[in-house]
């Protein structure tokens, strides 16, 4: 059985990247285990010193989470156009391990706009050798409108689109 890590750049439970996150783990396959990590707000600051064969246990559980998954979906949104402290941090504590080196990910970044945010994590992706899949790559701008206020995606291109991250996503961790 593959299995998927989805990881939120927001903390906020129901924001709208965790929305997404749910939309996607209910379009995944029955024989595929889909995982929404829960845990960013635990990660510390990244310390370098720290950042040894013994790092702080939320950092070792998370290494070990992503050695296990098959693909990690990012969902996130921009914050003062950029990457949420929360996620780049997480993302530095990934560097020494090598957890992220040619594993598949698809990058979803859900915001007012987006770009900045999205820009910069592509390139933070390709620092640590993520495998980052085509077609899975998504800037969902204005999401807030694309949203219902039950959690629920409304807007059909956005579904359309999320589909079709789905399915180029899961493609690669199938062939």
């Amino acid at each position: 059985m593959k299995n998927i890590l989805a990881i939120s750049g927001s903390l906020r439970q129901g924001s709208s990247n965790h929305s997404i996150l749910k939309f996607l783990g209910s379009i995944v396959p029955a024989d595929i285990e889909y995982t929404i990590y829960n845990d960013l707000a635990q990660i510390p600051a990244f310390d370098p010193g720290f950042d040894t064969d013994n790092p702080p246990a939320s950092v070792a559980s998370l290494r070990q989470l992503l050695a296990k998954t098959d693909g990690l979906i990012i969902c996130t949104p921009e914050y003062a156009f950029g990457v949420p402290g929360s996620l780049k941090n997480m993302l530095d504590w990934m560097v020494s391990s090598s957890t992220l080196v040619d594993k598949p990910v698809a990058l979803i970044t859900a915001s007012l706009g987006g770009e900045h945010a999205h820009a910069s994590l592509l390139l933070t992706l390709g620092a640590l050798s993520a495998n980052i899949v085509d077609d899975a790559t998504l800037l969902i701008q204005f999401v807030r409108s694309k949203i219902d206020a039950d959690g629920n995606v409304k807007d059909e291109e956005t579904v359309k689109n999320l589909q079709k991250v789905s399915s180029s996503f899961l493609n690669k961790l199938t062939n």
